[in-house]
């Protein structure tokens, strides 16, 4: 029999639905708000959460989702029941605990932010649940996502290896969650970049098994989950693999690209440490090559970024350049679940192309000249500190 311990006097029950997938397992919508039991209805606890005090009318249960039908503010949905059906006595004795994550489908879009005044959908990617005891005992907790094959996709952590692009993981005590979003590593940028329409991230995985993999204080948990394919896309999986394949081919030229801008401007900017040593006529023949080299890894540069760009309205006055180029075939490559077209394959074999003989010719530059440069600079024995007279 039912009873009403943990609920209100006031807060009259309107219906009671009972989770197919655990045992004593209920839900209660009540004429303020939600209440649940682990006992079969023996006693209750509130699980109001982000839920406005509001009557609630109807329950349902889908896909591991509960369906609240209320009485002023429309539909509401908890995205993800699992985490109550793994409840175990396993799970409180530990220090830290993952749980199986429920399968997800591979969709885009997701939470806007919070608001006061509507609710949030679903959150867009594979959510991932784990407890943690206590986050004082917490050295540096990491969570990786996995291929079957064991090779790491993306990794966060609580001390994020900046040089690894690992996201960041905020914990508490008590239950935690974190997306992911599904995407692989995007491409390699830069400071102060600015492109027009072009995008840097990598694609979504494919539909198919994965693990998520948590290790805390030296111990490492394990869980397997699915990405599922959308079911409203007709594209085959040989179409997902060639869409997949074409955007890691594009993301992997515009990290070469980006880093090879970087390298240009670090050369630059140490080269113009040496020269601005040199006073007057002294190291005349260094400053010659220093010029040289500068001109030719600025033409470079120009081609491979619009470096005139100084904010995001620049790309409507001056002409994107090739990595522009890219990254905008990046962002129109990525919509929608689809193979690439052959006009695709073709602008990103002739952009790639020029980009090549770019790279060709600074390959040639950092090969020979600097390494001549080099020479230069040592063979006249320039000072390696300076001090000021002041």
């Amino acid at each position: 029999m039912l009873s009403t311990k943990g609920i209100s006097n006031d807060h009259f029950t309107r219906v009671v639905r009972a989770d197919p997938k655990r045992k004593g397992l209920l839900y209660a919508g009540t004429e303020t708000g939600m209440y649940i039991s682990f006992d079969d209805g023996i006693s209750w606890q509130s699980m109001q959460m982000n839920l406005p005090v509001v009557p609630i009318t109807d329950l349902a249960i889908k896909n591991d989702n509960l369906i609240a039908a209320t009485q002023g503010r429309s539909f509401w949905m908890i995205d993800d029941l699992t985490p109550f059906h793994q409840l175990s006595p396993e799970m409180k004795n530990s220090e830290a605990y993952l749980f199986k994550p429920l399968d997800s489908y591979r969709i885009r879009g997701g939470a806007a932010r919070d608001s006061k005044t509507v609710g949030k959908n679903h959150p867009g990617g594979v959510m991932i649940h784990y407890y943690l005891e206590d986050t004082a005992k917490t050295d540096t907790l990491r969570i990786e996502m996995i291929e079957p094959n064991g090779k790491l996709i993306k990794a966060f952590s609580t001390a994020p290896d900046k040089d690894k692009k690992e996201g960041k993981l905020n914990v508490k005590p008590g239950l935690n969650r974190m997306i992911w979003n599904m995407r692989y590593p995007g491409a390699e940028g830069f400071d102060g970049m600015i492109l027009w329409w072009a995008s840097l991230s990598g694609p979504m995985a494919l539909p198919g098994d994965y693990k998520v993999r948590m290790v805390f204080n030296g111990q490492t948990q394990e869980q397997n989950f699915t990405v599922l394919k959308d079911p409203r896309s007709g594209s085959s999986e040989t179409d997902l693999k060639e869409q997949f394949d074409f955007l890691n081919e594009v993301i992997a030229k515009l990290t070469e690209t980006n880093t090879s801008i970087k390298k240009i401007r670090e050369a630059r900017k140490q080269i113009n440490t040496v020269t601005s040593r040199l006073k007057g006529e002294e190291g005349k023949e260094i400053k010659e090559k220093a010029k040289s080299i500068l001109k030719e890894i600025k033409t470079i540069e120009e081609a491979l970024y619009q470096t005139k760009n100084q904010s995001n309205q620049d790309p409507l006055n001056f002409p994107i350049r090739l990595n522009n180029k890219l990254g905008h075939l990046n962002s129109l490559m990525a919509m929608g679940d689809y193979k690439p077209t052959q006009q695709a394959r073709e602008f990103k074999r002739e952009v790639s192309s020029r980009i090549d003989a770019e790279l060709s010719k600074l390959s040639k530059i950092f090969d020979e000249e600097i390494p001549k440069f080099n020479a230069l600079v040592k063979s006249q024995s320039i000072d390696a500190v300076i001090l000021s007279e002041k």
